[in-house]
């Protein structure tokens, strides 16, 4: 073989000891349906983090603010796709940033992706002990201590998700990809059925109707694209998906576009179901329960087992795709050594896992012994994690020419879609910024922080340690075995 063909083939993988080539498209393609988490979303994040502004306002031009996240996320997608096709990588955004805008930038996308991960994954926990509660309620069976019940449901859930990641990416995967068909069957379900009873005194003509307000839809765009987030996930798994350059770009294109229909059918009934409700449920962090348990306690409750399951495939799917960056890192050595390793039989970044869900599930139950009330933690856990995906977002969008232009690929319209989508992310960003700081919330502050930090350690790998700097963004080479040996080794 020649010196050029070697260049591209090695002995071993950087990120040997994960199980190579496995998953088929569907488990890929359940990554990023269930970080989106449609079920859970579509019921519980509009309405949290503006209570009354998107559903039941009447006027917010509903469709149209769902339609525009719909839009910026498959600016993203389209952004994404490119580098997707072209590399195998097991980090996502950060490997790709690293290969566009260099090492250091892909420090603080990293950083960012993995805020944006874990925020959302201990909102999950949150919510899966939230409707856990109110489903036990609305079977009539109240719990003594509603605050240690929550608790006892957030470790359980941790643990069992703990256990399937461990046990092998397949198995958290397809338990994902069917916990989140029930929850969006039972959810659809119920909807029809209300419809149906309720249809004829409905009136959908507020859902096309816009006041004119700039302010409001600018806001009300934020809160979409919130719901949108972490579709990008499955470019964590380009090392163990068995056609990663077909797979990966597959699922990261038609979630932000199959969870926008849903979101828009969804978001459209929600309006209408929840306009003459009263004052406590559409402030309620279990709006659709508290509606469905005026007329049909039993009804209620599935739809909380539907949603709780929603919520428990995404805090599964957002903590796979974190320990798969922290274990890259590891690897790199920009973060301990030991999150590198694998389990010597499952094949999974067990301890990566291992280290990041003790921290996942202590927030959320900090959040309950507190005393603070669920839905102000959601909104606050939601927000924060929104940050840390739009960051990610602008970095690995604006490094997508520069990654094309690397290996001779790029064009005049790589150029134009990713300063466009910067752009427009980076807009979206600063309404959210303008939002928060507007309300006398510290969350545009702490994710600054956060920022700060990941520059400062930027600098710091750059002077002390510019070999384990100059190693960031590692993926799946091609191996002598994918070749020579009949297929990729296990």
């Amino acid at each position: 073989m020649s010196a050029r063909g070697d260049r591209f083939i090695t002995p071993r993988s950087p990120v040997e000891g994960l199980r190579r080539r496995k998953l088929s498209f569907l488990p890929v393609f359940a990554q990023s349906v269930a970080n989106v988490a449609p079920a859970g979303a579509m019921t519980v994040i509009p309405a949290l983090i503006f209570p009354g502004l998107v559903f039941g306002s009447g006027g917010t031009g509903l469709l149209l603010t769902f339609g525009v996240a719909m839009a910026v996320m498959v600016l993203v997608a389209f952004c994404l796709r490119p580098m997707a096709k072209r590399m195998a990588a097991v980090s996502g955004l950060y490997s790709y940033t690293a290969k566009g805008l260099g090492q250091r930038t892909a420090i603080t996308a990293g950083w960012s992706a993995i805020f944006g991960y874990g925020l959302v994954a201990m909102a999950s926990l949150l919510a899966v002990g939230t409707y856990v509660l109110e489903l036990f309620i609305n079977l009539g069976i109240p719990a003594a201590d509603p605050k240690a019940f929550t608790v006892l449901v957030i470790v359980a859930a941790a643990g069992a998700a703990c256990f399937l990641m461990i046990r092998g990416i397949q198995l958290s995967a397809w338990s994902t990809l069917l916990m989140e068909t029930i929850s969006i069957g039972i959810l659809a379900v119920l909807m029809i059925v209300y419809f149906a009873v309720n249809g004829p005194t409905l009136d959908f003509t507020s859902v096309f109707a816009w006041n004119g307000h700039l302010d409001s839809l600018s806001i009300g765009i934020v809160v979409a694209v919130s719901a949108f987030v972490g579709f990008e996930s499955p470019t964590t798994l380009g090392g163990e998906a068995q056609k990663p350059f077909v797979s990966v770009p597959r699922a990261i294109t038609w979630t932000p576009i199959l969870a926008g229909v849903l979101y828009l059918l969804a978001a459209t009934a929600q309006d209408v179901a929840l306009r003459d409700a009263p004052a406590g449920i559409t402030t309620s962090s279990t709006p659709l329960s508290d509606l469905f348990s005026q007329t049909s306690p039993a009804f209620a409750a599935l739809l909380d087992l539907g949603i709780a399951a929603s919520w428990f495939a995404c805090a599964i799917a957002s903590v796979n795709a974190l320990a798969r960056i922290f274990f890259c890192m590891g690897r790199e050595g920009v973060a301990p050594r030991a999150v590198g390793r694998t389990h010597p039989a499952f094949r999974t970044p067990s301890t990566a896992i291992l280290a990041v869900m003790p921290v996942v599930a202590i927030v959320p139950i900090a959040i309950i012994l507190s005393g603070s009330s669920p839905e102000q933690g959601l909104a606050n856990l939601f927000t924060l994690g929104a940050y840390g995906y739009l960051g990610s977002y602008v970095l690995a969008s604006a490094s997508m020419p520069f990654f094309l232009r690397r290996i001779g690929e790029t064009t005049y319209a790589s150029w134009i879609l990713g300063a466009a989508t910067s752009l427009v992310l980076g807009a979206v960003l600063w309404m959210a910024a303008a939002a928060s700081i507007g309300t006398g919330n510290l969350q545009t502050l702490i994710y600054g922080g956060v920022l700060l930090a990941s520059v400062i350690y930027a600098m710091y790998l750059h002077r002390r340690l510019p070999l384990r700097l100059a190693s960031v963004g590692i993926y799946d080479e091609t191996r002598q075995s994918d070749l020579f040996h009949g297929g990729p080794a296990t």
